[in-house]
């Protein structure tokens, strides 16, 4: 077999591959006898039909499958020849298929590319520390009596983040319009939901007033007979209601699934959930240090193959998420281009990473995964037989615990800064 390589592209291969015609035929012939042995045709005794017969009723099919055979072995042959690692499957050119001939083909493709890993000892990272604190605790216990506040009617004046019951009914030049009427129509004064003229008119109002308001609707509203315009509207004030926060009791803390030990217990899960977070949020930033220093000192062409791939496979990411199954509305390949590219470079660098440092995959990581997992379920024993049972799953969680043992043993070598910090600075909530 002649093999010639020619680099046509910083990644991209082009092999010519001519097979001696002797063993193209002796592979059709092979395939011959043994159909010979297996075909059945009317007339003739099962394995008793003629090599001829069978080369007369099948030689041209035989040939077209052999020939494909043919190509796919000596591809494989001549790249571990040439000691080539293609990022994907070639493009097959055929140049001669004639009988008798040498098989003749060219063979277009990527190769992956040759990285050796530099600045692995030089990657600086800036680890923030940080805290909770009880004035952070207490900010989150706010932040939960908020998400259960109740209403009160009181006898006043509405004012900012009051629940005002109205009717009301809009006219423009004397005229109601379409969707201009409302009754018994609950506003939280504040909540930006309706026009702020409307809010505006709504406020200092008491229960039972009414009065007259202009309203001026946006150019760009979506109602074209109103954008642009000044409307009146009629409001009857029906009753104000405050908004008042739960105590902080034994009946709060059952809302948030603590049944037992109070206040006491509540703020203790609250602050093993915040430290949790914090921890999760301060590695993944780690991390996102550790590879953009790693891809900074080891810049590597990448395939343009892969990027395709991880284009698509974010377009379907894109359209599982946010419930798109027309193809038409996924956003253009080109926004996703460069995250792509990021992508796949990360994953060879990551690749040869555990590749050079022999880091092997820890068991005891896996299932310590696998039961953090589970513990966030009603039912654990179902998500230990999701791991068993489900090859797909297992394999993202193994790929999850790897990845997480390359970020490990990079951080043992690099440079940590340590930086003070709060934790709002760092989750944009707390004290």
């Amino acid at each position: 077999m002649q093999v010639s390589v020619e680099t046509i592209g910083a990644l991209e291969r082009r092999m010519q591959v001519q097979v001696p015609a002797a063993r193209v035929e002796k592979a059709i012939e092979d395939r011959l006898q043994s159909m010979s042995r297996t075909v059945r045709l009317k007339g003739f005794r099962p394995g008793k039909v003629p090599v001829k017969v069978v080369r007369q009723q099948f030689g041209q099919q035989v040939r077209n499958e052999v020939l494909g055979d043919v190509m796919q072995q000596s591809f494989n042959e001549a790249i571990g020849q040439q000691k080539l690692v293609p990022a994907a499957n070639p493009r097959i050119e055929p140049v001669d298929l004639a009988q008798g001939h040498d098989l003749k083909y060219s063979a277009v493709f990527e190769v992956l590319p040759v990285v050796e890993l530099k600045g692995v000892d030089s990657l600086a990272v800036n680890k923030q520390v940080v805290e909770v604190t009880t004035a952070d605790i207490d900010a989150m216990i706010e932040n939960l009596r908020k998400q259960r506040p109740t209403s009160a009617v009181v006898e006043r004046e509405a004012r900012d983040t009051d629940r005002v019951t109205a009717d009301f009914v809009g006219t423009l030049d004397g005229v109601e319009f379409d969707g201009g009427k409302g009754e018994n129509v609950q506003i939280v004064l504040g909540a930006g939901r309706m026009l702020p003229d409307f809010e505006a008119g709504l406020k200092g109002m008491r229960a039972g007033e009414t009065k007259t308001i202009d309203v001026k609707f946006p150019e760009g509203y979506q109602a074209a007979n109103l954008a642009g315009k000044t409307a009146q509207f009629a409001l009857s004030a029906k009753t104000v209601e405050e908004s008042q926060l739960p105590e902080v009791n034994d009946e709060f803390c059952t809302q948030y699934g603590v049944a037992e030990g109070g206040v006491t217990q509540l703020r203790k899960e609250i602050e093993e959930n915040m430290r949790q977070e914090l921890a999760q949020t301060i590695r993944g930033r780690v991390k996102q240090q550790l590879l953009d220093g790693l891809a900074a000192a080891n810049p590597i062409d990448v395939p343009s193959v892969l990027i395709n791939e991880q284009v698509q496979s974010m377009q379907l990411d894109f359209a599982r998420r946010a419930g798109v199954r027309d193809a038409s509305q996924l956003p253009p390949a080109d926004q996703f281009k460069d995250a792509a590219r990021q992508r796949v470079m990360l994953g060879l660098l990551v690749g040869e990473v555990i590749k050079s440092a022999n880091i092997s995959i820890d068991r005891n990581k896996v299932q310590a995964k696998v039961q953090e997992m589970a513990e966030q379920y009603p039912d654990p024993d179902q998500v230990h037989r999701a791991y068993r049972e489900n090859a797909q799953l297992r394999s993202q969680l193994e790929s999850s615990v790897l990845e997480d043992q390359v970020i490990d043993w990079l951080l043992e070598r690099a440079k940590i800064s340590e930086q003070p910090a709060t934790f709002k600075d760092v989750m944009n909530f707390g004290a």
